[in-house]
């Protein structure tokens, strides 16, 4: 690899560091987005005028087929399935890190590894953990995908002596691992990677849907690990460094958002490795009496205060309601009325699943405050505005040590003046628990699908 190679994937680099500092804040989250555009560009460029790179049709046709599949579904997908989205493609980075082992195993002169049968030592491990972290990133993200769209059940799947066979088959990759570096066995390194796969399998059953959020992001970890490992055997350091960067930073905000939902980071790593199966519902309490309301009492209790918070979840997500809420944050904001939106960090199914949504509606960056600055002034605040988020305004998670929620950091919803709540009905969230909020004599549910209400709202708020 040239000199001039090496400063431009330096650049690269460079930008790619700039583009994550930028999405720290959604501010500055559309330039940050510009760098990793211009990085990953020049290192494509970079990478594709090296001298060893000679098959250019192979190449065009596979950014041909990728580069449409990718345009096309950029343009239909809807909003409330980018978490899934995002898994998806945490599946197809797993893939091709293990795609990418494979053909370095079965053809290493091609990759300038050695001979078949006389790879270095370093290239083995490099090549087999690229392997392994490749195949959990795949399967895992299959059943993350398959989750949170629905098509399998959200709810833990666990069985008796599953940690113990998390821990075999972990044992015995690590086996098969040293015997493939001592060997160069194909056999063992094809045993390695099937385990691998399934252990992933194993990994993201266990885990309920109400966990989701963390899952995405720590598959986004282990999909830059995976692309890392790959890095070294490629002899690629650009490579090397994007997929540091990602494992990294996907670990850390894997970290930061299981202290938000009083999680192990352990467990969310293990699968649930050590905790007791939980009880996935409380006792009902369809009899307890509810206060329910109309548009146009909302509509009345809104008008008659002097601030609102505004809580959004992934309910406003599935009816696509951020501009029927930004319409009726512009209105109340036209009487004088302070109105800001209270953003918990596991709202919907994926990190800043709320921001990219409020965003979208042009919502003000300064109106959107995060749980630690909020909690604080719902107590002084006349109406707290609840448009499908439920399990993290549950007061449960600080009152009732049964819960399965307890210890969780929620908002403090519940000691705003008054509650008004969107909801379709009284069903359990997805943590499959009962929201104690409901039943407050300050909350009025609104009952109906959270886009159509909100319209309605507006349009009491506007006669």
């Amino acid at each position: 690899m040239s000199d001039t190679a090496y400063l431009l994937y330096l650049f690269a680099s460079v930008l790619f560091i700039l583009a994550l500092k930028g999405l720290s804040s959604p501010e500055t989250a559309r330039r940050g987005n510009v760098y990793g555009i211009i990085g990953m560009a020049i290192g494509i460029l970079t990478t594709l005028f090296m001298p060893s790179i000679s098959n250019y049709g192979m190449i065009i046709l596979g950014i041909l087929i990728g580069g449409t599949i990718g345009a096309v579904v950029a343009r239909r997908i809807q909003m409330t399935a980018m978490p899934q989205l995002v898994a998806a493609f945490h599946s197809l980075v797993g893939l091709a890190a293990v795609l990418v082992a494979f053909a370095a195993l079965w053809a290493p002169e091609s990759y300038g590894i050695g001979n078949s049968g006389s790879i270095h030592l370093g290239r083995l491990i490099e090549m087999s953990l690229g392997a392994v972290i490749g195949g959990i990133t795949f399967s895992g993200s299959i059943i993350a995908f398959a989750k949170l769209q629905g098509l399998i059940s959200g709810k833990p799947l666990r069985f008796d002596g599953q940690n113990t066979l998390n821990a075999a088959i972990a044992t015995a990759i690590i086996l098969f691992l040293i015997i493939f570096c001592a060997s160069e066995s194909k056999f063992f390194f094809v045993i390695m990677t099937l385990l691998a796969i399934g252990m992933g399998l194993l990994l993201i059953v266990p885990i309920g849907g109400a966990d989701m959020p963390v899952v995405v992001s720590m598959l986004n970890s282990y999909s830059g690990w995976a692309a890392s490992g790959i890095g070294f055997t490629l002899g690629n350091p650009l490579l090397i460094i994007t997929g540091a960067l990602v494992g990294s930073s996907g670990a850390i905000l894997s970290y930061v958002m299981c202290k938000a939902m009083n999680r192990s980071i352990f467990n969310v790593i293990f699968g649930g490795f050590g905790t007791a199966p939980t009880t996935t519902a409380q006792e009902t309490a369809n009899d307890r009496p509810v206060k329910s309301g109309s548009a146009e009492d909302a509509a009345f209790l809104l008008q008659n205060s002097s601030s609102v918070i505004i809580v959004p979840g992934y309910g406003m997500a599935v009816a696509q309601a951020q501009h029927a809420v930004r319409e009726m944050a512009q209105e109340l904001e036209k009487e004088g009325i302070k109105v800001r939106y209270a953003i918990h960090p596991v709202a919907g199914r994926m990190p800043g699943h709320m921001n990219v949504l409020l965003a979208e509606a042009n919502v003000p960056y300064d109106s959107v405050v995060e749980l630690e600055e909020i909690n604080n002034e719902f107590s002084t605040t006349d109406v707290a505005f609840v448009i499908g988020a439920n399990d993290v305004t549950n007061p449960a998670a600080k009152n009732n040590p049964q819960s399965p929620i307890y210890g969780m950091p929620v908002l403090h919803v519940a000691s705003a003046k008054t509650v008004i709540f969107i909801k379709r009905s009284m069903a359990a969230g997805y943590a499959g628990i009962e929201n104690e909020l409901f039943y407050q004599d300050n909350t009025m549910m609104l009952f109906g699908d959270a886009k159509k209400v909100t319209e309605d709202v507006v349009k009491a708020l506007k006669h």
